[in-house]
């Protein structure tokens, strides 16, 4: 059996204007699991990374912690099918919208227009957001130039089988993406629902990897969610 570690990048810039960039704390997230793996001399043959910036950067870090400890880390290839689907346009696109139509949603967006700390805006912007992004993957909203939840998934789902194909032997493959693939490789693993699917994808925490076990057609879930290398509870975060 070989091994494959979805890793969800370190956290981003949650809030500022270009979000697709590690936070401090996100390279702070991504150095740990370096050391982590390292210290444990966890060797891997393939590394691959979707192409949002924090997601390779999230790779480049724990990369060079390989280096620093002289172990070898192979140069991450670069997958367009391990990209994260476009939730910031669907929130873009939808919000006003919604929020002119639905109580619900205009309620949450006052609550998130009106929270003062940080951690109120995290929490605030979390409830919106799934409330948005649900009604987009079950089909009660539909977004022009968007990729479609189920064309997403399908995309998620040939890189899967592009990177368990090209399986050699024994080896350990290490994917740096996102949430929502995350929860495409758990949809694959367990037969979720599309609901379910984006329920599991949303508790994905920063820098965090699930591992799954995978032979020809067989695709297990052996761990999911795991943070051995973040001990300090200040450091776990979502967004």
């Amino acid at each position: 059996m070989s091994r494959l570690f979805l890793i969800r990048h370190g956290q981003a810039s949650f809030l500022e204007q270009n979000y697709d960039k590690l936070s401090t704390m996100g390279e702070t997230q991504s150095h740990l699991l370096g050391e982590y793996w390292g210290q444990r001399r966890v060797a891997f043959q393939r590394i691959y990374s979707g192409p949002r910036t924090r997601q390779m950067e999230t790779a480049r870090i724990v990369g060079e912690e390989y280096k620093k400890a002289g172990l070898p880390w192979p140069e991450a290839q670069i997958l367009q099918e391990f990209d994260e689907y476009q939730g910031e346009w669907v929130m873009e696109s939808s919000l006003d919208g919604l929020a002119g139509s639905n109580p619900q949603v205009r309620e949450l967006q006052q609550d998130f227009l009106k929270a003062k700390s940080l951690q109120e805006k995290h929490k605030s912007f979390q409830k919106l957001f799934e409330a948005v992004i649900g009604k987009w993957v079950s089909g009660e909203i539909q977004v022009e130039d968007a990729e479609p939840w189920p064309e997403f998934c399908a995309r998620v789902n040939r890189g899967l089988v592009q990177v368990c194909g090209g399986n050699g032997g024994k080896e350990n493959i290490a994917i740096f993406s996102s949430g929502g693939p995350i929860g495409v490789a758990l949809q694959r693993a367990l037969e979720l629902s599309p609901e379910n699917t984006l329920k599991i994808a949303w508790m994905a925490r920063n820098c965090s990897f699930s591992e799954f076990l995978f032979s020809g057609d067989r695709f297990t879930l052996s761990s999911f969610n795991e943070l051995p290398h973040l001990d300090d509870s200040s450091l776990v975060t979502y967004r």
